[in-house]
C-alpha cells in the first residue's frame, strides 16, 4: 500500500493535463496543447498574488532628463495671440476664417427646409479648401515653442 505522499503525487499527476473530452491528440504528443490544470493553477496564483517575483525593468539605463529636454516646460507666453506679422500667418488666419465660415454655413444649410445640392457642395468645398490650405500655411516645427526636439507637444 503506497504511503500518503505517493498517493498525493499520483492524484496530482492524474489531474494534470487536458481532460479527455478536450483531448484533440488522442494520446499522442501534447507539445503545443493547452494544459487546463496548469492554467487554473496559474490563475489561482495570480489571484493570490503569489506568482513570480516583483517586476524589475530589464532595459538599459535612462539618460538624464535634463540633458534631453531642450525646451522649458514652464514656458508661459504673455503674448499668446500676437498679430500676424508675415504673409504666411495672414494666409493661416484666412484658412481658419474659411473653416469657421464653412462650419457656420453648414449649420445654416442643415436647418433649411430644402437642401439644395449646389449649396451643400459649395459649403463642403469651402471647408475642404480651408483645411487643405492649413497644410500649405503651416510653419516649421523647429520654430514652434510648444514642441520639443522630437516634435512632441510639451
Amino acid at each position: 500500500m503506497p504511503n500518503r505522499a505517493e498517493r498525493r503525487a499520483q492524484a496530482k499527476a492524474g489531474r494534470r493535463g487536458v481532460p479527455s473530452q478536450y483531448d484533440q491528440t488522442h494520446g499522442r504528443g501534447r507539445s503545443g496543447m493547452i494544459d487546463e490544470y496548469q492554467l487554473q493553477q496559474k490563475s489561482q496564483r495570480l489571484q493570490d498574488g503569489t506568482d513570480g517575483t516583483e517586476w524589475k525593468p530589464s532595459g538599459g539605463t535612462i539618460a538624464d532628463t535634463e540633458t534631453l529636454l531642450t525646451t522649458n516646460p514652464n514656458y508661459t507666453n504673455p503674448k499668446m495671440f500676437k498679430a500676424p506679422h508675415s504673409l504666411r500667418q495672414w494666409f493661416r488666419v484666412g484658412s481658419w476664417t474659411l473653416i469657421a465660415i464653412a462650419i457656420i454655413a453648414f449649420f445654416v444649410v442643415m436647418w433649411l427646409p430644402s437642401h439644395p445640392m449646389w449649396l451643400i457642395i459649395t459649403v463642403s468645398a469651402v471647408f475642404i479648401v480651408g483645411v487643405l490650405s492649413l497644410f500649405f500655411t503651416a510653419g516649421d516645427s523647429k520654430h514652434n515653442p510648444n514642441l520639443d526636439q522630437n516634435g512632441t507637444a510639451v
